[in-house]
């Protein structure tokens, strides 16, 4: 986000953390990812809410006339912020509740020890949506009903990851909002690691590392990036030998096959 936008996401962060404290935070992750989902769906919701020339205070009016006791406290007063700021983009306040959907989902991890395991069901997940074509479209079939795609990923995932993942991923395949699901997984699991301040790092490799690599690698990262860095770890036979690692653009590769690019560049040039 840009501009006012990135100024009003600044404003209802500091007002949904005066209130998160004191809500059930799966619930209040339920509720902004239902609040977002609202406002792509209602384009007339949406343009009463987000139209520059009423004032604030008259817009978080509305919506607390339309929405109140049909969310909690919490959802509603992040919600008011919300609709009361300015924005760059009209898509950006409705992009922001599903930004602290997510955050919220991340805090209740966090707070039962499971963060670490949120950011390593969402990668395994979409490793596993990326090797099985069939699994992907019917997860992002356009003409599939909702409620078919939730019980599909009940049955393929419940018992098998946390309550968080599960909350994360439905939002993902069911409401992607313009984006495919391997970007909507990578959004997400940025945001989970954010709650952290780590970095997240894919590491490909032709073999799985050992606990001792990962660890050592992990650290020569983190000393590097002068942050807390954690692995996704992707075994991919074409690599041939050795391992890249990408963090965010950046890309640090050894492979035996990336050498082989490098040389093929400089030849050519």
């Amino acid at each position: 986000m840009r501009g006012l936008s990135r100024v009003a996401l600044a404003e209802v962060e500091e007002r949904f953390n005066a209130v998160a404290g004191s809500a059930d935070l799966g619930t209040l992750s339920d509720e902004l990812f239902a609040l977002a989902d609202l406002l792509d769906r209602e384009h007339g919701l949406r343009r009463a809410v987000s139209d520059p020339s009423r004032p604030g205070e008259q817009k978080a009016a509305t919506l607390r006339v339309l929405l109140a006791g049909k969310v909690g406290e919490a959802a509603l007063a992040t919600a008011e912020t919300a609709v009361a700021a300015r924005w760059s983009r009209t898509g950006d306040l409705a992009d922001a509740l599903e930004r602290l959907g997510v955050v919220a989902a991340a805090a209740e991890a966090e707070s039962q020890s499971r963060i670490d395991e949120v950011e390593d069901e969402l990668f395994r997940f979409g490793r596993i949506v990326a090797a099985n074509p069939a699994l992907r479209r019917a997860l992002t079939a356009a003409d599939a009903p909702a409620a078919g795609k939730e019980q599909l990923l009940r049955d393929l995932l419940g018992g098998k990851v946390g309550p968080a993942s599960l909350r994360l991923i439905t939002q993902v395949v069911v409401h992607p909002r313009g984006r495919s699901l391997e970007a909507g997984l990578e959004e997400f699991g940025r945001l989970v690691a954010q709650q952290r301040q780590r970095l997240v790092a894919v590491v490909r490799s032709a073999v799985e590392l050992t606990e001792a690599q990962k660890q050592r690698l992990a650290s020569w990262l983190s000393t590097s990036y002068g942050r807390d860095v954690h692995l996704n770890v992707e075994v991919d036979k074409r690599v041939l030998g050795g391992f890249s690692v990408r963090i965010g653009d950046e890309i640090i590769d050894t492979t035996i096959v990336g050498r082989i690019d490098e040389v093929r560049r400089r030849l050519a040039g």
